[in-house]
């Protein structure tokens, strides 16, 4: 802050003129006894009017320096030094500036953090959706061919009818995830039976278990019961089952453990297929991730849905591999206040 433009502030013209009024009232007054008390009250009135205008200069110069580094910040500077506002108001100002500017930049990061975020989340939706419609694309032409036999075209209706239900199944699982991202969807807490969810869990799953001639066995007294929302946990649960369908062989089982405690109620979902690699359990709830034994058929999704829905109910996942071969997903609604 130059000389010039602290004297053009209207503050200091005020000041200045209050001042200069004080002093010639002070210095009238004094002339009025004698000579010297009139020089002595003059010099004692321009001494405090200097000092006052050198420490005032001196706060307005920090106050305009500190101006300056926030308004660097704000052109993009990572960081600034307050080391030099140590007293006063001006440390106070500074200390709340420090915090400001933190905060701007952890802003900052998450929403750099976001946009990369939501490129890679993009390009993976691009990539899931263009794969059966590819697929589609190819099959619509073996089909529009006349010479094709009436066996071979219900083969390609039903698989166009198979990649149709695996688009909608995605889409409607991505508009999921969205809505629980955003923060718009409003959970229930309604007591409810474990019996009823496992049986509304396993209903999509039916009709493919027994073509594959799989087998699900519950292991439950039927009066566990946890607080949550019934619908979006049959999501969870559901999504849970369909994994293990889709890792096991032709005949396999999956066995539906419940149990209830004063903490916590338990359900513990486990397979005899081949398990989980030690390399995808770190990743296994990641969106999009697909492990080393997952099928043509999967999206990656399903998991990340899966713990997305029971975590925002006061709950916990955690998969692993039981003893004897297979995989195991432990899944806990915890008591209390979310």
């Amino acid at each position: 802050m130059n000389r010039v433009s602290f004297f053009r502030n209207p503050e200091i013209k005020t000041s200045f003129f209050i001042f200069l009024l004080l002093t010639l009232i002070s210095a009238g007054l004094g002339f009025v006894f004698d000579y010297k008390t009139g020089i002595y009250t003059l010099a004692v009135c321009l001494l405090f009017s200097l000092i006052h205008f050198i420490i005032t200069y001196r706060r307005y110069s920090k106050i305009s320096g500190l101006s300056r580094q926030i308004d660097s910040i704000l052109h993009g500077k990572d960081s600034i030094s307050l080391d030099e506002y140590s007293e006063g108001e001006l440390a106070i100002l500074s200390t709340e500036v420090q915090k400001l500017t933190i905060r701007l930049r952890e802003q900052n990061g998450a929403l750099q953090r976001d946009k990369a975020y939501l490129a890679d989340s993009i390009a993976d939706i691009s990539h899931q959706i263009r794969t059966p419609l590819t697929s589609i694309n190819i099959l619509l032409s073996l089909l529009s061919k006349r010479n094709l036999h009436e066996e071979r075209r219900q083969e390609i209706v039903r698989e166009l009818e198979t990649l149709l239900i695996r688009i909608d199944w995605l889409i409607s699982a991505l508009l999921k995830m969205s809505r629980l991202d955003t923060g718009t969807v409003k959970f229930q807490r309604k007591t409810l039976s474990v019996a009823e969810l496992i049986e509304q869990s396993i209903v999509p799953i039916a009709v493919p278990m027994e073509l594959r001639e799989q087998q699900i066995e519950i292991q439950m007294k039927g009066d566990e019961a946890y607080e949550g929302d019934f619908a979006w946990s049959v999501e969870a649960i559901g999504n849970i089952l369909k994994n293990c369908m889709e890792h096991i062989q032709r005949g396999g089982k999956i066995v539906v453990e419940a149990s209830e405690n004063p903490i916590y109620t338990e359900i513990v979902i486990s397979d005899n297929g081949p398990g989980i690699d030690k390399e995808d359990l770190p990743h296994l709830f990641e969106r999009f991730y697909k492990g080393k034994n997952s099928s043509d058929q999967s999206f990656g999704i399903g998991l990340a849905l899966a713990r997305m829905i029971i975590t925002s109910q006061n709950g916990t996942i955690k998969a692993g591999n039981n003893s004897g071969g297979g995989a195991r997903f432990t899944v806990r609604f915890y008591k209390g206040e979310a």
